[in-house]
């Protein structure tokens, strides 16, 4: 009820202010499983995906924004959960991976699923290498993938801001990338390896990143 009450308001509201521009949304299925695989620039960008996309788009979020105290944990919880955002401990390896079977569980009730490959933020404006998790999860599920690529949301909510700005944002949706029967008889380490460097190809070339070629480590402080 609260997820229907927001995104009946914040999207037509957030699309008034900032003006998104928006490629390519008709490559996301209306109905069904799909994952949603983008870059990672601002705390924001897990609400612009969900803002622009006219389905449910579940996220993970850190586990602290859902455990405060007082009127602003409960409202900040509220938000998350209103947002269809899920709870994860990253700094908790049994946690993190039990994420993967929550997401498997979203996939499975045929919702869409958003992740960022690279796992953190990039701080520099590059392209980090892609983690393979977002391939188990498509090889799992069968789910086809659906690249993301979003430019301007760095200066929508630099990093370290606590408030969004007005700033130009684009959100370019790219071809689905189809698993099925794609990799049988493929050693499975060497079938995840490659669909994740086929998914942040596509992202790259609908952000024209350049690519940092490493993993982004994620800082002690990071969100």
């Amino acid at each position: 009820m609260l997820y229907q009450v927001l995104h009946t308001v914040v999207p037509p509201a957030a699309k008034a202010v900032w003006r998104p521009t928006v490629r390519g949304l008709e490559h996301v299925p209306a109905t069904g499983p799909v994952i949603l695989a983008s870059n990672h620039l601002s705390f924001a960008d897990s609400m612009v995906i969900p803002i622009v996309v006219p389905r449910k788009v579940v996220f993970l979020a850190k586990s602290d924004y859902f455990t405060g105290t007082g009127v602003r944990g409960a409202l900040s919880k509220a938000w998350f959960q209103g947002m269809g955002m899920l709870p994860v401990d990253r700094d908790d390896t049994a946690a993190a991976i039990g994420s993967l079977q929550t997401a498997l569980d979203v996939l499975g009730r045929g919702e869409a699923f958003g992740i960022y490959p690279e796992g953190t933020r990039s701080r520099d404006g590059r392209l980090y290498r892609g983690r393979t998790g977002v391939a188990h999860l498509a090889l799992t599920s069968g789910a086809p993938v659906v690249p993301v690529g979003l430019t301007g949301t760095d200066r929508l909510q630099p990093i370290g801001s606590t408030l969004p700005r007005l700033a130009r944002v684009t959100v370019a949706f790219g071809a689905p990338i189809t698993v099925a029967g794609e990799y049988d008889g493929i050693a499975l380490g060497r079938a995840r390896r490659d669909l994740t460097d086929r998914i942040m190809s596509a992202i790259s070339d609908l952000t024209g990143q350049v690519e940092a070629g490493v993993y982004n480590d994620r800082p002690a402080l990071d969100d």
